[in-house]
């Protein structure tokens, strides 16, 4: 047995437990997948759809910024988790969970009570909003909200002592076409985490309300060096040059963001950027600068305008979308279905606006108002609210959970999967999508003055001379009996890219296009709905000898 390296409370940090892509008594849900892509995003796009899991950050890190001697099972099954608790005592056990997972969290705390009665057990992430989740769980602690600083406290470490990140890989388990990918995919990236949180307090959003509410958040790191000092150790530890900055709107941080671009010059750090930020605060920023901060990936809301949301105001997101696409920069749209203003006359035309921006990802996602939010506070003081869905139900992804005054809770399913078909028929695979933005990318800036965004623009182009090409030569052959269009403008830019890089580019599209169309129609034949896939179980100890 591990024996600890100093004397104190052991605590034992757990998400919830495995499967999920299946319906089982516990919750989980085979439409609701622990998969952020295939799940919200590309679930239309059969072999093409990305798949890929993530790790539970929150307890990671809460692990990494408290002194006791702790463990971290991330995705255990239940008889793991319990084979845990029988192999080393635990003083406090904590459990995190979405309010999804609620069923799970409590079966979590059942058995640690069966299993290890002593340790003291609590609760926390997002399933802690529920109001009244005192009532349904047997746990000793809820923590609602920032979870470092709590336990911090309960264990008597310093509350305010300086944020230590933990070194993070931003995905795992990456498969495309029914084949598993290197480690990370084609450009393995790392997860930064800023902040938590968001200041634009959005009705429907739970992380605003989970954090506080509008103007709430808490920032880890206040500057861009600091931002700077962390990136560079995750990019010696990992060897990564692209980064997932998970912070509910990076771009509002304008003064911060300016910074690390400084500090990235002075540094001569030549990294690509994963961020989330309303369209108003990317229009804060000339394009230059966006370019130069390394910006290659944004993720930005496209609710129509007559949703009333302020970081939607005065802007003009398709055009802003066209922008950003031809300065190299993928978009990941999201767009709400089924709001208040939505009716059956007018819901076509609004998810037809949603896929005219053409992005090179796209998440829909159904109007729902989440225990714990403004919008659900009231819409149960109107009577609104369906009081005989189950909590595991209300995810976004499946049906209504509460009553619409104009589109029935059954047919609220049916404009949700025609959003994602009809933007996958009219736009084509998201893959091809980002491939053709990196073309862009590379076409504006491959030959730029500033040696660090000439080599962020090589680097990327290099995927599309040595493999990318086969994707596409793969996939203009897969849609060319299903959607002509499509298929002839995959083959567009497969033959510019080949014309561009030259014999090599063409000599591998020929080789291994086949080998992928092949394994693109043998998965999509097995599993017409996409492959069930489940995350491996992590242990992770620390300060254990």
């Amino acid at each position: 047995m591990l024996q600890s390296q100093r004397s104190g409370p052991r605590v034992l940090l757990t998400s919830v437990f495995r499967p999920f892509a299946c319906d089982d008594e516990f919750g989980s849900r085979a439409i609701n997948p622990l998969e952020l892509y295939h799940n919200q995003v590309t679930r239309a796009q059969g072999p093409f759809s990305l798949r890929m899991h993530h790790r539970s950050w929150g307890i990671m890190l809460i692990q990494e910024n408290i002194s006791a001697p702790s463990t971290l099972l991330d995705f255990p099954t239940r008889e793991r988790f319990v084979e845990e608790l029988k192999s080393h005592h635990y003083e406090i056990v904590g459990i995190s969970g979405i309010i999804v997972n609620v069923g799970k969290v409590r079966e979590t705390c059942r058995l640690v009570r069966d299993h290890s009665p002593k340790s003291t057990v609590v609760v926390g992430g997002h399933v802690a909003a529920i109001p009244g989740v005192e009532r349904m769980l047997d746990a000793d602690h809820i923590v609602k909200g920032e979870g470092i600083r709590w336990f911090r406290e309960f264990l008597g470490d310093p509350v305010d002592a300086p944020i230590s990140h933990p070194v993070i890989r931003s995905a795992f388990g990456f498969r495309l076409m029914g084949l598993r990918a290197p480690r990370g995919g084609g450009d393995p990236a790392a997860t930064i985490i800023p902040s938590v949180g968001c200041p634009m307090g959005c009705n429907f959003c739970a992380t605003s309300a989970f954090f506080g509410g509008k103007g709430r958040f808490v920032n880890f790191y206040q500057t861009g060096k600091q931002l700077l000092d962390v990136m560079c150790e995750v990019e010696q530890q990992l060897k990564v040059r692209t980064f997932f900055m998970m912070d509910e709107n990076f771009l509002l941080y304008k003064k911060r963001a300016l910074e690390l671009l400084e500090q990235m010059k002075k540094h001569g750090k030549a990294w690509s950027m994963y961020v989330f930020s309303s369209a108003n605060a990317i229009r804060k920023y000339d394009m230059r600068q966006l370019v130069e901060l390394g910006v290659s990936w944004v993720w930005m809301g496209f609710e129509s305008a007559q949703s009333g949301y302020r970081k939607l105001k005065d802007a003009d997101t398709v055009a802003l979308t066209r922008e950003l696409q031809s300065h190299g920069i993928r978009v990941q749209g999201s767009t709400i279905v089924g709001m208040e203003h939505h009716t059956p006359e007018n819901m076509r035309e609004q998810i037809e606006h949603a896929v005219a921006h053409d992005a090179d990802c796209h998440q829909f996602m159904l109007y729902t108002p989440l225990p714990g939010t403004p919008l659900y506070a009231g819409m149960e003081k109107q009577g609104r609210i369906l009081k005989e869905v189950d909590l595991a139900d209300i995810h976004g992804q499946y049906k209504f959970n509460f009553q619409h005054e104009h589109i029935a809770r059954d047919d609220s399913k049916s404009w949700l999967d025609f959003a994602f078909q009809h933007d996958y028929d009219v736009n084509g695979p998201s893959l091809y999508r980002i491939m053709r933005t990196m073309y862009e990318g590379w076409k504006r800036y491959g030959q730029d003055s500033d040696a660090r965004v000439r080599a962020r623009f090589t680097a990327e182009a290099e995927n599309l001379r040595r493999g990318y090409g086969a994707t596409l030569w793969a996939m203009e052959r897969y849609l060319r009996g299903s959607n002509q269009a499509i298929s002839e403008r995959i083959a567009e830019l497969r033959k510019e890219i080949e014309s561009e890089f030259g014999v090599v580019s063409r000599v591998l599209d020929r080789v291994f296009g086949p080998l992928l169309l092949w394994s693109a129609r043998r998965e999509a034949s097995a599993y017409p709905q996409g492959r069930p896939l489940e995350p491996r179980t992590f242990v992770e100890r620390r300060n254990w000898a």
